[in-house]
């Protein structure tokens, strides 16, 4: 999963070199983090949140194909 969100965050954004995802895992699900250049933060979340909550769905997606639980978090 964690190279899935690499590779899609790699591609809308302008300095790809500086996405970092880290994974964690918890007791009820896998905690992916995503980190971009500041200056390119409103590509990876997109107006209203669409790109976001587009992402956090194809992630969740695989997700279940694995039976894990994901949660997508942007951070700064």
């Amino acid at each position: 999963m964690k190279e899935l969100l690499e590779v899609i965050a790699k591609r809308l954004v302008e300095h790809p070199e500086q996405v970092v995802v880290t994974e964690t895992n918890n007791e009820r699900a896998l905690v992916l983090e995503l980190k971009v250049a500041p200056e390119d933060m409103g590509k990876v979340i997109g107006k209203q949140g669409r790109i976001a909550k587009a992402i956090r769905t194809v992630v969740k997606a695989a997700g279940i194909h694995e039976d894990k639980k994901i949660i997508v978090e942007i951070v700064q």
